[in-house]
């Protein structure tokens, strides 16, 4: 970026050219954004002359642009359709504060500084996760979520839709996920998991599928696809909760009130395999997503130790043990997704007994997991929990709201310093790091303020960690950016959380 002197001024006789009618919607949505704020009427035309002008160029990397602002003129070159929202984003955050607010202000200065941006992204996937499974939350919070994500250039949304305590996508073939596995009879209270308080309100909720394509529809709008993430083997009480049969033992289950690790896991019976296929072909037909996320973390083994029939798969299929026993089902769960067209994530617990042939893996606990796949070839999403876990303390426990107790606070400052490729990659290795990811867990986040709060401002930190080049991060730099920013989110209604 260069600062040039001068600034470009918006006026009632602003026009803009648009030499690509592939471009087109794009256009029409953000200008008409820029209308409901300004009160201009910024004609866009494909034959006259018009002092901004909005061309594509194949030469500049997918999703870059190239913006340039003179006293006289706005150029904008877009490698593709992404890339010129990006490029329209950039401007919003050039103009002033209110133009994120939907009402004309009519005594706003809109000018932007006179400017040279030649601007690409380091990765491909540039991710957040809303855990909606903890705490459930309306389509209108998820949709409010991906609108904030897109202003920032981040270009996946993880939706995280099952765990233990609540499944949340509707599926007719199986009525009772949503009917029994959507609630629970209360909530644990307080976020220390030696003692039990439950608040006696029963929680639940799920998404119809018409909701689920709203919220697509929505996304695709901003340029952000949606991984849908359903849990297995793993993490799957509320599935079994409505469903024993798929369970190693015949039950009852109950959808948990208390948070932690649970026991209960799929049993790898061929009825089982059935059903998931069943429940990933209906993800599949709501979803065009090239990755499913199928979880596999935390899995205790216990149930398939005193499991007759996982024993017998053991023994059957020439496994070392119950560790061997995972990865044999994730790469059946593997096989059906790529027979599909469709491509498997999972958390980094699926290297554990041998990695499914073409499996992408997500490292979250510290960044060895994402080490150990790229060395073996395969993909890697870094999140690692102590750079990148938006659900852990900010700063001191005593001046914030109840949060993740599992590791230390994660301050701005450290989701800055986050790099996702390590050291000790070679140049080949590293390119398996295709990109970064912020989680946002919800076992002690039940509310949409309390879900931006947390998110914000270091999801803003992430978003630069992801899309600029190592070398031109700078701390300083960031956080003299960060204040204009604040003032964008203020005029959001954002509640972030304020700077140290």
């Amino acid at each position: 970026m260069r600062s040039l002197p001068g600034r470009f001024r918006f006026g009632p006789s602003t026009a803009i050219h648009l030499t690509d009618p592939g471009l087109e919607p794009v256009v029409a949505r953000e200008v008409q954004r820029l209308r409901s704020s300004t009160g201009l009427e910024l004609p866009v035309n494909s034959n006259d002359p018009a002092d901004i002008v909005i061309s594509s160029d194949a030469s500049i990397p997918p999703e870059g642009y190239r913006l340039a602002v003179s006293p006289d003129a706005v150029q904008i070159q877009a490698a593709d359709a992404a890339a010129l929202f990006y490029a329209f984003q950039s401007i919003r955050q050039l103009l002033p504060p209110e133009v994120e607010q939907e009402r004309v202000n009519s005594d706003v200065d809109w000018s932007l500084s006179a400017v040279e941006i030649a601007d690409h992204p380091r990765f491909s996937y540039r991710g957040l996760m809303l855990d909606v499974s903890r705490h459930f939350f309306s389509v209108e919070f998820v949709k409010r979520f991906i609108d904030l994500m897109s202003r920032y250039k981040f270009n996946r949304f993880h939706w995280h839709l099952t765990d233990d305590h609540g499944w949340r996508i509707e599926l007719p073939a199986y009525p009772r996920l949503t009917e029994v596995g959507a609630w629970r009879r209360e909530t644990m209270i307080g976020n220390n998991l030696k003692t039990y308080g439950g608040d006696g309100i029963p929680h639940g909720g799920f998404y119809t599928q018409d909701e689920i394509r709203d919220v697509l529809n929505y996304a695709t709008e901003r340029f952000v696809t949606v991984i849908p993430e359903i849990e297995m083997p793993g993490h799957s009480t509320a599935a079994l909760t409505a469903y024993p049969e798929y369970g190693c033992h015949p039950g009852p289950y109950e959808v948990p009130v208390s948070w932690g690790i649970k026991k209960d896991i799929y049993s790898p019976s061929d009825a089982t395999f059935s059903y998931l296929e069943d429940v990933l072909t209906e993800v599949m037909r709501l979803f065009p997503s090239e990755y499913i996320h199928i979880g596999a973390d935390e899995v205790p083994k216990d149930q398939w130790q005193a499991s007759r029939l996982a024993q017998d798969v053991i023994q059957r299929e020439g496994l070392a043990d119950e560790d061997e026993l995972q990865s044999w089902f994730i790469r059946r769960v593997e096989a059906f997704l790529n027979a599909n067209g469709r491509r498997l994530i999972g958390w980094d617990e699926i290297l554990e007994g041998g990695l499914a042939p073409n499996a992408t893996v997500m490292s979250w606990r510290d960044m060895t997991g994402g080490v150990e796949a790229a060395r073996q070839g395969h993909d890697v999403i870094m999140t690692p929990k102590d750079y990148v876990y938006f659900d852990y303390y900010q700063g001191d426990p005593a001046g914030e709201p109840v949060a993740g107790r599992f590791g230390h606070p994660i301050p701005l400052d450290t989701v800055y310093g986050f790099e996702p490729i390590p050291d000790e990659l070679t140049e080949r290795e590293a390119r398996h790091i295709i990109g970064a990811q912020g989680n946002v867990w919800t076992e002690f986040i039940s509310t949409p303020e309390h879900a931006e709060y947390m998110t914000y401002p270091r999801a803003l930190a992430l978003s630069e960690v992801a899309w600029s080049p190592r070398a031109a991060r700078s701390l300083e730099g960031f956080f003299r950016r960060l204040n204009t920013n604040i003032a964008h989110l203020d005029a959001l209604g954002v509640n972030y959380r304020a700077l140290d």
